[in-house]
């Protein structure tokens, strides 16, 4: 289990960085959204590239970034059932989740992905809009972000185990406010 442990706390790091460093994308995805809106309405011009490149941040950011939310807990999930039940039962939940849902839907992606996004590179696509961009590139991020997601669930997964087993104190509640665990908060994520 210490070799597990050892590869998920590489696992999280990678996600960690990635995660906390490609949200300066949203920034980048602005400053193009702004500057083709001042272009479009003081010249009366507009740019299919430009657009598609907001697009290409904003699912860039997404995709990247998912892998991160689900190590810090700040995914969706239907808090109203999961509030009721015990530490224990919402551990298991996690882990059974993971195992039957998470990990074969995002290993079936990344398998469909690649040769997705194989067909794009090789033959060049672009997009079909009169000055679009080249696709491959959001497609890569698409086979990137669930393959960085799929490795998370597996890390998330370990954890979950040694959590259940008492091997290691949960890294979900080291990501919270004490404040809220001492009210019973304990599944509320920390801003």
């Amino acid at each position: 289990m210490r070799g597990l442990l050892a590869l998920s706390r590489v696992i999280d790091r990678i996600n960690a960085l990635i995660g906390q460093n490609v949200s300066w994308l949203i920034l980048v995805a602005v400053l193009v959204s702004a500057g083709n809106a001042i272009v479009r309405k003081a010249f009366d011009m507009s740019s299919n590239a430009w657009l598609e490149l907001q697009w290409y941040l904003f699912g860039t950011v997404f995709m990247l970034a998912a892998a991160y939310a689900l190590q810090r807990n700040d995914h969706v999930r239907i808090d109203i059932l999961a509030g009721r039940f015990t530490k224990r039962t919402r551990d298991w939940i996690d882990l059974f989740g993971h195992v039957v849902f998470l990990v074969p839907f995002a290993s079936l992606i990344v398998w469909l992905c690649v040769p997705w996004f194989l067909r794009s590179f090789t033959s060049g696509e672009h997009s079909s809009n009169v000055g679009g961009l080249i696709i491959w590139p959001a497609k890569l991020m698409a086979l990137l972000g669930f393959s960085l997601l799929l490795l998370q669930a597996i890390s998330e997964i370990v954890k979950r185990i040694a959590v259940i087993r008492g091997l290691i104190d949960d890294p979900l509640l080291e990501a919270h406010d004490p404040a809220e665990l001492a009210a019973g908060g304990e599944s509320m994520p920390h801003d």
